[in-house]
């Protein structure tokens, strides 16, 4: 049926086994290695390195792989590994890199939320009930998709800094992430003011934001997907 209809060919696997291996694996593999710029990004946050501008002098080499650092979610590269990991372990064997790049890719969230705190601070912005705008809750770009979003981390560390969050996410359906996560979303742009602003999914409706109406006047933005402009930001993975 698929080789119907898909126009770059298939391939047929000898057996179901190898075939659902190769799927676990693929994302598995993405994964660790966005496990691994995400790693670089905390090292490079406490140099004060760019990372975006690491990678993109790194990738004019042929054979580099352009991994981006970012929140790792979804019903695939957030779930396929645990998969392969459980499976592994009733063989006898520990999987030391698979649930490592797993650590650390669902470590994320709170180091987001902490690194906006801590731009809050430095620019002596009160973080206890402080307005904060979260922009976008699906697990990826331009997609209605809530299953497995990590946005949810961010959201669940800032409140334990005790601010007062707000999430606007255009393509999110309300009901569906108020059923899944018991948080409340809008698909209409706020119209107050925040003193902090974390971009989490790069939809393009965010591309376009005027984000001087949505700032307050020391507030901050926080760009995990590195897609706004270096004049609108102040930091990012």
């Amino acid at each position: 049926m698929y080789k119907s209809v898909i126009t770059a060919g298939t391939h047929l696997a000898p057996t179901i086994k190898v075939a659902e291996a190769a799927k676990v694996i693929e994302n598995s593999q993405r994964d660790i290695n966005i496990a691994f710029v995400n790693e670089l990004a905390k090292i490079f946050g406490l140099m004060d390195i760019n990372t975006h501008d690491v990678l993109e002098a790194a990738g004019t080499k042929w054979n580099f792989l352009p991994f981006k650092p970012g929140l790792v979610g979804g019903h695939c590269i957030g779930v396929d590994p645990y998969y392969l990991a459980q499976k592994a372990q009733e063989y006898g064997y520990h999987p030391e890199i698979i649930l490592a790049g797993r650590r650390l890719n669902d470590s994320m969230g709170e180091y987001v939320a902490s690194e906006v705190v801590k731009l809050m601070i430095k620019k002596d912005i009160r973080v206890k009930d402080a307005n904060v705008l979260v922009l976008g809750v699906t697990f990826k770009e331009n997609c209605p998709d809530v299953r497995n979003t990590k946005v949810v981390d961010v959201v669940a560390a800032l409140k334990e800094y005790g601010t007062d969050i707000t999430i606007y996410d255009p393509w999110a359906n309300e009901e569906e992430v108020m059923h899944e996560y018991g948080l409340t979303s809008t698909r209409e742009l706020p119209k107050e003011t925040f003193d902090a602003i974390v971009l989490t999914v790069a939809h393009k409706e965010f591309e376009d934001l005027d984000f001087s109406s949505l700032r307050n006047e020391k507030s901050v933005v926080y760009d995990v997907k590195n897609v706004l402009a270096t004049t609108i930001k102040d930091k990012g993975l």
